[in-house]
């Protein structure tokens, strides 16, 4: 495996234009340890100043000690099997990104690329099936149905292996759960970088769901995901950079690693009016409950 990271279409399909790829400084370490519960660090070419083992170092500072890095496609899954072998600070999740099967399905390619998402998820350093669902920002009306048919697949596969699903949305949320809903939910899924209000938090929590909160919760323009960050139980909160993107506050639009979550963190602390102390603990808790231990 390449030090050097890749840059995943799936993933930057979600960030686009010019950026300041300056890195910004490390906050001040965390008091007790805590797991980003997202990352991409395959994606580069430019968009990262980071390599894996770098932004893992740099996390390693500020008591962020370990990661889930996540394939949206079948290069990226490949590649997050490949570092979750090589660095005993990852595991990974796999899946098709729901921009990338409506790709595959106009080219015929989508029931191979299930098959190797499949064989890829099996191994034991894969711990969710993720990251699926839909996104109605990204793409329209005519690759819905491709989009819909995968997430219904990779549920089926998560609840088949026994694993986590890790959910996708944007600008889908009623869809997400009509089809959560329909094929049955698997024991452990969680909502990766939540961006509802706290009513469809309500629904997500009451169907059994662990809500992935991401730099965006630092955001001023961020009221209604702060409020459904107060009313999530603290037994049901993770944390997550999604990096290189959606980096924290007062920092946003430069690119994001491990390193800056206590950022997020201390705003999740303030949010729900808990000691950091105590947030720390219930999130790497949380983590060990939905992906285990390594």
């Amino acid at each position: 495996m390449s030090e050097q990271p890749r840059r995943s279409r799936a993933a930057t399909a979600e960030n686009g234009g010019r950026r300041d790829l300056s890195r910004p400084p490390a906050p001040e370490p965390l008091p007790l340890p805590v797991t980003d519960n997202h990352t991409h660090l395959d994606i580069g070419d430019g968009v990262s100043p980071f390599t894996a083992q770098q932004a893992l170092d740099a996390a390693a500072e500020v008591n962020v000690l370990r990661a889930v890095q996540v394939g949206c496609d079948l290069p990226g899954a490949r590649w997050a099997v490949d570092a979750a072998q090589r660095y005993p600070q990852l595991v990974a999740a796999v899946a098709l990104h729901p921009n990338e099967a409506p790709v595959l399905a106009e080219r015929g390619e989508l029931d191979d690329a299930l098959a190797e998402i499949e064989e890829l998820a099996g191994h034991d350093v894969v711990r969710a099936v993720g990251e699926t669902g839909l996104d109605h920002f990204r793409t329209g009306l005519e690759g819905r149905a491709a989009q819909e048919e995968s997430f219904r697949r990779h549920i089926d596969l998560a609840k088949r292996l026994g694993k986590p699903l890790m959910i996708h949305d944007r600008d889908a949320h009623d869809d997400i759960l009509r089809v959560l809903e329909s094929e049955g939910l698997p024991e452990h899924w969680v909502m990766h970088c939540f961006s509802g209000d706290a009513d469809f938090a309500r629904r997500c929590l009451d169907l059994g769901g662990h809500l992935s909160f991401a730099g965006t919760v630092t955001f001023k323009n961020a009221g209604p995901l702060r409020e459904a960050l107060a009313l999530t139980p603290a037994d049901r909160m993770l944390v997550e950079t999604d990096a290189p993107f959606l980096t924290p506050h007062p920092y946003r639009g430069r690119p994001n690693a491990g390193y800056l979550i206590p950022l997020t963190v201390r705003t999740m602390a303030e949010v729900t009016g808990r000691d950091l102390a105590e947030v720390c603990a219930a999130l790497e808790e949380n983590t060990e409950r939905v992906y285990g231990a390594w």
